[in-house]
């Protein structure tokens, strides 16, 4: 097994869009690593440099004690599933699972042997003569899987790996994976526009915006304590409540307030939404939209004027002009 190291790494396309721009990256050995952030930010990009499907205009990248910046994807020892699992359609799950093997020259009954076994331990099993079509979303996912942990490779690299599943299926995949790279310990790096994915699976997450990194951190960090008013609007289910205060921007999540004879924010009740166990409740306080998160059959009726407040250590200030973290 293997960490990666980025360094001062830059891919630039011909026409001249700087999609990573000077990034430097550091992923531990066995670690479950995110790539978060919208579309366009360079999150994809940088998994492709990693793989070496795209070339590093400037820097470096380092899989272990080894230089892979011009290596080509073959010579680097990883995995890649993408998006759309890039499964041979003609060839059964046991040949696909094989295919790695079978490229590198491996004997045919080593390439049975590791299919059956790798197959066995992703619940294929019962599927290894049936071709892609014949398989679900979920299972089509767990034999791309299985291909990259056959292929023996020293880092797994997820491409939006669980955004072809339906709601149901992509809870039950979340847990999967998880699960899975904790049993190899092999370094993952997955990349993800879902904030919610990347909370629950990652051990770290780069929040990446235009090419950079805007904040590195644990789920809890990033989620408790956004390093700017970009990634404070980009993480969390519900969005944070951003009130600008003179020379600062008061930052609160809505689920950590609450209902308070004095406090924060007094307004209209405004609108009301069922999330499910909670209810979002979104109070109209003049030129502000404050919401907070309260349980089920808690919630205030429309037009009730509502006063909320926070713990001061969930109380966020940022700077108005650079939406940088103050305190």
């Amino acid at each position: 097994m293997a960490g990666i190291t980025v360094e001062g790494l830059s891919t630039v396309y011909p026409n001249g869009v700087r999609a990573v721009d000077a990034l430097d990256l550091e992923i531990a050995d066995g670690e479950l690593f995110a790539l978060l952030g919208p579309s366009g930010c360079g999150k994809t990009t940088l998994l492709r440099t990693i793989a070496g499907l795209e070339g590093a205009t400037d820097g470096a990248v380092a899989i272990g004690d080894r230089d892979v910046t011009r290596l080509q994807p073959g010579e680097r020892r990883i995995a890649m599933v993408f998006q759309d699992y890039a499964l041979f359609p003609h060839m059964t799950v046991s040949e696909n699972i094989a295919y790695p093997l079978r490229v590198r020259g491996v004997a045919k009954s080593v390439q049975q042997e590791t299919a059956v076994r790798t197959a066995e331990g992703l619940s294929l099993g019962a599927l290894l003569d049936r071709r892609p079509g014949q398989l679900s979303g979920g299972q089509q996912q767990r034999a791309a899987l299985a291909r990259a942990v056959a292929a023996s490779a020293e880092v797994l690299l997820l491409d939006e790996p669980l955004s072809n599943l339906d709601a149901r299926l992509r809870l039950e995949a979340r847990t999967f994976l998880k699960k899975l790279q904790r049993e190899l310990a092999l370094t993952t790096v997955f990349v993800t526009h879902d904030q919610a994915e990347a909370l629950a699976l990652a051990d770290r997450i780069a929040v990446m915006d235009v090419g950079r990194i805007r904040q590195l951190g644990t789920p809890r960090e990033v989620f408790q304590r956004p390093a700017d008013t970009f990634v404070a609007n980009f993480i969390g289910s519900t969005p944070m409540n951003l009130v600008p205060r003179g020379s600062e921007i008061i930052g609160v999540r809505p689920e950590y307030l609450s209902p308070a004879a004095e406090g924060l924010f007094t307004g209209e009740v405004s609108i009301v939404e069922n999330l499910g166990v909670t209810s979002l409740v979104t109070l109209d306080c003049g030129e502000d939209q404050i919401g907070y998160v309260v349980p089920e059959d808690d919630e205030p009726a429309i037009g009730t004027t509502v006063t909320v407040d926070a713990p001061p250590a969930r109380v966020l200030r940022y700077d108005k002009e650079t939406g940088l973290l103050v305190r």
